[in-house]
């Protein structure tokens, strides 16, 4: 392409060269020819002769030009081109480096996002020593991170523990019920939230995939209890800034759903039904749900990109004897823990972070029942009089106790 466009550029010159060349001789003719012709006297009051040799020797000193020195000029400009560029190489890469890791809004100017990509899994690489670790561990923070909806600050989860009255039967076994309540800051990335609850496992991790759902909840059957049931889940309350707002329950085979619409009427914005206005809020809501006593645990997941974490687990007049918590969280810094002895009014775990908590972390609390603690220590003092009273005889007989 570089080579056609010299061409090119050769060829107009020629031309003008040689039109400057011919219309300057040209006029050098109708100069001396007009000195002869009385009648053509007056072009002596016009310097025609004058500007016909300028041309013919601007056109003539152009070919010359062109033909003989314009190659070895070029060649002169490129040397000193290099030489530039290899005194002040150093000094652009400097500036170069510098203009991007200081204001790296610049590099979006100049580079696409694969280019972007490439860098970073490079930069990557560099620090980690290993290409591939690099490329896995980019790929997978692009899945959980670049490509997460939205992020969450200042999430703050209370879960109060407290006994189900309803009596247990042999199909159905005893209940804690669980009160859940949580509140964040978010920009929303949908003008919608659902939350469900279901008993069928392959509709749950399809619910968990899917991006429009806030809230899945598995409830494994138990009698007559199963996800679509009134007291197996429920949306108690839901606001955004403080402000309630409605929610829709729908039932389905085994399941049910509650459907919030973020915006008021009055908060929608002329783009379209149900938009909202790209700015934080502050989102709550509180639900309730059936745990199983023996289950022994709850788990609570953290499906979306958070900034500060902080939940209480309290489980007063539950006859929960000790609480085990386990933080699922990918960190450094290993979270805050709080622990409230069993003997008080009110007994409870808090554990908080202060870092990002990436999707698919989450927290267990399990629980050691009064009775089964009690059994344990009665079946272990069971074991340990067992195998003293027959120490003597193994002694005595020097047999196995099997063989007497």
């Amino acid at each position: 392409m570089q080579d056609l466009l010299h061409r090119l550029y050769k060829a107009r010159l020629t031309l003008l060269a040689e039109l400057l060349t011919v219309v300057g001789l040209g006029l050098l003719f109708l100069a001396h020819w007009a000195a002869n012709e009385p009648d053509w006297s007056w072009l002596q009051r016009i310097p025609v002769s004058d500007i016909g040799s300028g041309l013919f020797t601007t056109g003539l000193l152009a070919v010359a030009w062109q033909y003989f020195t314009q190659e070895v000029a070029d060649d002169h400009t490129m040397q000193l081109f290099r030489h530039v560029l290899k005194e002040k190489a150093p000094d652009i890469r400097d500036a170069v480096i510098q203009g991007f890791a200081f204001t790296p809004d610049d590099l979006t100017n100049v580079a696409s996002p694969a280019t972007i990509d490439q860098i970073v899994r490079n930069t990557l690489a560099l620090q980690l020593g290993d290409h591939d670790l690099a490329a896995d561990v980019y790929a997978d923070l692009q899945r959980q991170v670049i490509q997460s909806p939205e992020r969450r600050r200042h999430c703050a989860i209370a879960v109060d523990l407290a006994p189900w009255h309803e009596p247990p039967t042999n199909e159905a076994p005893a209940m804690f019920i669980a009160t859940v309540r949580c509140e964040y800051c978010t920009v929303p990335a949908s003008s919608t939230m659902r939350f469900s609850c279901v008993s069928d496992q392959d509709v749950y991790r399809e619910l968990l995939q899917d991006p429009t759902s806030a809230l899945v909840w598995y409830f494994k059957p138990a009698g007559e209890l199963e996800g679509g049931s009134d007291d197996a889940f429920e949306l108690v309350q839901f606001s955004v800034d403080g402000k309630p707002r409605s929610i829709r329950r729908t039932k389905q085979a085994r399941g049910q759903s509650y459907v919030v619409n973020l915006s008021s009427k009055q908060e929608e914005e002329p783009g379209g039904p149900g938009s909202l206005s790209p700015q934080e809020v502050t989102i709550s809501y509180t639900y309730r749900v059936l745990v199983r006593r023996q289950g022994h645990l709850l788990y609570l997941d953290v499906g979306i990109l958070t900034k500060g974490l902080r939940i209480a687990f309290r489980y007063g007049g539950c006859g929960i004897q000790d609480v085990t918590t386990l933080p699922f969280i990918a960190s450094a810094e290993p979270p805050r823990l709080t622990q409230t002895p069993p003997s008080v009014p009110t007994p409870s775990v808090e554990i908080g972070f202060d870092g990002w908590v990436l999707p698919r972390s989450g927290v267990v609390f399990v629980w050691a029942l009064d009775g089964e603690l009690r059994a344990s220590l009665i079946r272990s003092a069971e074991v340990t009089a067992g195998a003293k009273s027959t120490a003597p005889i193994q002694r005595s007989t020097g047999r196995r106790i099997d063989n007497v």
